[in-house]
């Protein structure tokens, strides 16, 4: 067996073990018949141009599908020379994939006879379904159920239907430009939208990426992107998968999806719409109102190895890059750039997308200074002025002296393109020094080029052969670093895991119950989580016997599941410092319950001591009924309400990726030593954080906590929570 076919062989097999891997109970159906039929049947043929039916055909006709296609039509006895059957009760047995291109009334009839006649996927174009009303969610609903007991897998209802580039197979109406680009690393795409699937597909196209294909999956009545994602998974040839997400329907089935994509090596780009939603809508808990929607989701699938992103855009300079180099955002960057002030410019970009430049100088990079004109200094990024016009050569030099610097993983060249024929002198060197360090085969190392002014020419005859030597060409070099930073920083994440092995709270009330404080601090400090000393009392003199075993200084506290919010109505006294203190602050308590709470029922009243002063944080969790439990960690006070200073954490993360975590927060630098301040236990709150992951992982019932405010210590001197609450 030669070394490539071996190669092959074990890609293949990792590909299929990771897709085996897979939970039999969530494993997606077969989609074969659907994405790769031999037969195809057009409901609603026509000739008519324009109609669905007719673009159909043609789209088959134009690239030359090979198999057997039954047209329907109750009007027509022959389309252009090619029979036509009046109602899918009149098909074959077993056609592999029927295309529904007729309106809205007629479908669920249809797909009725497609499963008696044993159709093995349908497409379904029409819309008024879900997003109509109760009648059309009702409909869609009968669609899943006859779909399900029939075997069959559908497509939609209102999607765009696919293309299989591979196979040269399309099952859309929509005309494609032509694929030619062919690769063994080629772009699955699977989108809920039809129209931005078509857009990221056609982007692709342009840039002479190779496809896979292209699906979209529209409501998702029986098939959804988690199946698309794991049948993806399995194909040998598709190295990047880029998905578009309004709504991730079987988060858990998404989430082991993408954990075998990345045990196969390949990377899942995610576009999922909805930030500006996330946290909306009010919750019981300071946790639960900041830890939005979108925000859980983002924690999570980031985790399971997605690459998230924000735009169109992005989506598809990262799924580009990705997909011509392997191995981009491992290791730093070297930027080669023609102008100090864009050098300048890189610089300041590249701290605010937290991409690594290492430091280069004259001292520490012979090659480089070898290559550099004299009055060039070695640094990164590298300015070699507009030499390169007199000098060609020098951009060969210098990529050839990163190409060989173990410091550098990836290559970023900004090309200043005022017009073509300067473009091209360029283009042109630029070309000759891939081939040098290429030694006519693969580059030693990802190289990516931007552009510095977009609307520069640049000659398609050059970019084409950019692409042709696996260079990614980007118009913009903001674009470039922002996405390579993207890459960069998911390379970066900590796949390490920590072990979930608490055992679940028990004896807990009903769900939609508040924990009063009281009880969840009881809960809490017997997983190991440090609260002040306190005593519940029921009268003040229980109170002051408390305090005296405390010490003063002292805090009251009212206990209640029906105030969650203490503060709020006037349920806490702070800084009792003695006993005659504490008599009048437990009758202002009580009058301040009185008044803005009449009736209140207390379980008691707690009497804790007072913490002493330090850095105030809050750590809570959220046990997410889609995504699981999810922590957050942040600054409290006003930085948590005003400037949102939180993480979100998975639970089963080390306690130093926890504690790299917290070091990302806005304010993180006060915990470090700020102006002479001592550094802070920053490993004790970890502690808190990984304890707490592990208490709600363990007890689904547990809706949310929060322990609000931590107070984190100098180090070796711990965190404590001064306030708890659980709600279920």
């Amino acid at each position: 067996m030669t070394p490539l076919a071996e190669e092959v062989r074990v890609t293949e097999a990792v590909c299929l073990d990771a897709v085996e891997g897979l939970d039999p109970n969530i494993a997606a159906p077969s989609l074969d018949r659907l994405l790769r039929p031999r037969s195809v049947a057009i409901v609603g043929a026509s000739d008519k141009p324009g109609a669905l039916g007719a673009s159909v055909l043609a789209n088959l006709l134009r690239q030359g599908f090979g198999g057997a296609i039954h047209l329907v039509n109750p009007k027509r006895t022959e389309i252009g020379g090619r029979p036509c059957v009046a109602s899918v009760d009149d098909l074959p047995d077993a056609v592999d994939v029927a295309v529904l291109a007729i309106p809205r009334a007629g479908v669920l009839d249809a797909v009725r006879g497609l499963a008696r006649r044993g159709v093995g996927a349908a497409v379904i174009f029409s819309a008024g379904f879900a997003e109509d009303g109760p009648q059309g969610l009702a409909d869609q609903q009968e669609i899943a159920r006859v779909a399900r007991e029939a075997g069959m897998v559908v497509e939609g209802p209102n999607c765009l239907g696919l293309v299989n580039f591979r196979d040269n197979i399309s099952l859309t109406f929509i005309e494609m430009p032509e694929a030619r680009a062919q690769g063994d690393r080629r772009v699955g795409i699977v989108s809920q939208s039809g129209a931005m699937a078509a857009v990221l597909a056609t982007t692709m196209i342009h840039r002479d990426v190779p496809l896979s294909c292209y699906i979209s999956t529209g409501n998702e009545a029986a098939s959804g992107i988690e199946d698309y994602l794991t049948y993806l998974v399995a194909q040998l040839d598709t190295a990047v998968i880029g998905l578009i997400a309004e709504h991730v329907r079987d988060p858990a089935r998404f989430l082991t999806a993408a954990r075998a994509a990345r045990s196969a090596g390949k990377s899942v780009v995610l576009l999922h719409p909805g930030r500006s939603a996330a946290g909306a809508a009010s919750a019981a808990t300071h946790t639960g109102a900041m830890a939005g929607d979108h925000a859980v989701m983002a924690v999570h699938v980031q985790r399971a190895g997605v690459i998230l992103v924000d735009s169109l855009e992005e989506l598809g300079d990262v799924v580009e890059i990705l997909a011509r180099s392997p191995e981009a955002g491992i290791g730093g960057a070297g930027v080669i750039a023609e102008s100090g002030a864009f050098k300048a410019m890189m610089l300041d970009l590249a701290e605010a997308v937290d991409l690594d430049l290492p430091k280069l100088t004259d001292a520490d990079s012979p090659a480089l200074r070898a290559a550099l004109p004299d009055f060039v200094p070695v640094t990164n990024p590298m300015d070699i002025t507009a030499q390169g016009l007199v000098d060609p050569g020098l951009y060969g030099r210098t990529l050839a002296a990163l190409a060989q610097d173990d410091r550098i993983g990836t290559i970023l060249l900004t090309l200043i393109q005022t017009d073509t024929g300067t473009s091209h002198i360029k283009f042109a060197a630029v070309l000759d020094a891939l081939k040098a360090i290429g030694q006519g085969t693969e580059l030693p190392k990802p190289i990516i080029i931007g552009g510095v002014d977009e609307g520069g020419g640049v000659f398609a005859d050059d970019l084409a052969a950019l692409r042709r030597a696996g260079v990614t060409y980007l118009p913009t070099a903001e674009r470039m670093l922002r996405a390579l930073a993207r890459i960069a920083t998911h390379r970066k994440r900590d796949a390490a895991t920590a072990p979930l092995d608490a055992q679940p709270v028990v004896g807990l009330a009903q769900v939609g119950s508040t924990i009063p404080e009281h009880r969840s601090k009881a809960i809490m400090g017997a997983q190991g989580i440090a609260f002040p000393a306190f005593e519940l009392v029921q009268s003040v003199v229980e109170a002051v016997a408390a305090a005296d075993r405390l010490g003063y200084p002292v805090v009251l506290k009212a206990q209640s599941p029906e105030l969650p919010h203490k503060s709020d109505a006037g349920g806490v006294i702070v800084g009792l410092a003695d006993a005659q203190a504490l008599a009048q602050g437990w009758e202002k308590l009580l009058a301040n319950l009185a008044a803005s709470r009449p009736g209140l029922a207390l379980d008691g009243v707690l009497v804790e001591g007072m913490a002493a002063r330090g850095v105030e944080l809050i750590v809570g969790a959220r046990n997410d009924p889609h995504w699981g439990p999810t922590i957050l960690v942040g600054f409290g006070g006003v930085a948590a309400e005003l400037l949102h200073d939180v993480r979100l954490l998975p639970p089963d993360l080390t306690r130093d990726a926890i504690i790299a975590e917290i070091r990302k927060l806005r304010m993180a630098p006060l915990l470090d030593g700020f102006r002479g301040a001592p550094a802070m236990d920053i490993g004790a709150v970890a502690d808190i954080v990984q304890r707490l992951g592990k208490m709600v992982a363990a007890t689904p019932a547990i809706r949310e906590v929060d322990l609000n405010p931590v107070i984190v210590y100098p180090q070796g001197q711990g965190a404590l929570a001064l306030d708890a609450l659980i709600s279920l």
